[in-house]
């Protein structure tokens, strides 16, 4: 095989293997993640898996697609789902095994939820009065994605679905999500606890300097918040939230150690433009690097040419098209579609070329926004196409079935 062929992503037996419980996926903004997640929980649910999808993306037209009025922090039933066929594909009717519910994170809820899991009811509701507090829920650096996987943490935990998709928040560092819980409960370390919530041993210009040095990332975020308040706020945040510290690095090793656990698998999602790949490539590196389950590529939106005429010869032929204006602007534009499919071409078989094991699946793109169940069922469909073909040779492009 060769090093720009890479092989193909399988998307149906992954997603129909019951060892998969937990498929995340990944990738920068703006290559259709969201969409990719939602149509993957949508065909494992319509194959017979009870299945939830957790979306970081608060776009209406998204719970439009899934027949819902909106999202919320907990999970709602998708209606309108197909039961499969016997030979797996779906069919119209009601799935006699399969589920799917969906739900968007909404980041402070989700905090305050911990905080009142472990916390006595007085004491939570100091903490989530506190000024510091709520500071530290909403513009702390990463808060986004350590609260995606707090919360998927406490979805495995409740048991009630063999699949959970995850819909990550994008970055523009394809390691702020691999980062997040260990960067969350950094600043949450004891030692920095333990100082803040002993001013006396500190002292006052001590305990500023560490609240100047532990707090610098947000420190634009509390800027309205002056001087001795400032401290006031922080020592009575960590009076009220010192018996949740410890728990914060003792959880984040458990939300890592699931993410690298046999039922996890990562889907790096891009689209076939040079950022983007190299954002996948980077973030391939770093899931190998962490020995992270890494399922393969989706490549979205792609241009397949459904004719095997090559650029060079349908400008020819409009150049001979004649009186005939309309065959000649279908020459030229099907000269232009071969010239961008090629394009595509070569930036997979960059990829491809750095990264020669990684399975990857071309998703066509699809006319217009998704806008409901079937919608997501035809992408669903070309994640999981059977015929792959390879890569076209220069200045030929291959007819797809």
């Amino acid at each position: 095989m060769s090093p720009a062929t890479p092989p193909v992503l399988d998307v149906d037996t992954l997603i129909d293997d019951p060892e998969t419980r937990i498929l995340v996926c990944c990738g920068s903004g703006g290559v259709g993640k969201t969409t990719t997640a939602a149509a993957l929980a949508l065909r494992a649910a319509e194959r017979g898996r009870t299945v939830v999808v957790l979306t970081i993306d608060p776009a209406k037209r998204l719970a439009q697609a899934l027949g819902l009025d909106e999202l919320s922090n907990e999970p709602g039933t998708v209606p309108g789902l197909n039961g499969p066929a016997e030979d797996g594909r779906v069919q119209d009717g009601e799935a006699e095994d399969g589920s799917l519910q969906a739900m968007m994170l909404d980041m402070r809820r989700t905090f305050d939820e911990m905080v009142y899991a472990h916390a006595a009811p007085d004491r939570a509701e100091k903490i989530i009065a506190n000024p510091f507090y709520q500071t530290i829920s909403t513009s702390f650096s990463g808060t986004q994605e350590y609260m995606a996987m707090e919360k998927l943490g406490q979805l495995c935990a409740r048991g009630e679905w063999d699949l959970i998709v995850v819909d990550t928040p994008p970055s523009r560092s394809a390691l702020d999500f691999l980062d997040a819980p260990q960067r969350m409960s950094t600043f949450l370390d004891g030692r920095m606890i333990r100082l803040l919530s002993s001013p006396a041993r500190a002292g006052g210009r001590g305990l500023r300097k560490i609240v100047g040095a532990g707090f610098g990332l947000f420190a634009k975020a509390v800027s309205t918040i002056l001087g001795g308040q400032l401290l006031a706020d922080a020592s009575a945040f960590v009076q009220a939230f010192d018996t949740m510290f410890g728990g914060f690095r003792e959880r984040a090793t458990k939300t890592y150690e699931l993410l690298r656990s046999p039922g996890t698998s990562f889907v790096v999602v891009a689209a076939p433009e040079p950022d983007a790949l190299r954002e996948a490539a980077y973030f391939v590196d770093r899931l190998a690097g962490e020995e992270m389950p890494l399922a393969g590529l989706v490549l979205n939106r792609t241009h397949p040419v459904l004719a095997p005429l090559s650029a060079a010869r349908a400008r020819t032929a409009a150049e001979n098209a004649g009186s005939s204006r309309l065959a000649g602007a279908v020459l030229r534009l099907h000269a232009d579609r071969v010239d961008l499919a090629e394009r595509e071409e070569r930036l997979l078989a960059r990829f491809s070329g750095a990264h020669p094991g990684v399975p990857v699946v071309r998703v066509p793109a699809v006319a217009g926004d998704i806008s409901d169940l079937d919608g997501l069922r035809e992408v669903g469909e070309r994640l999981a196409a059977e015929d792959e073909l390879p890569p076209p040779a220069a200045g030929t492009v291959h007819q797809l079935r």
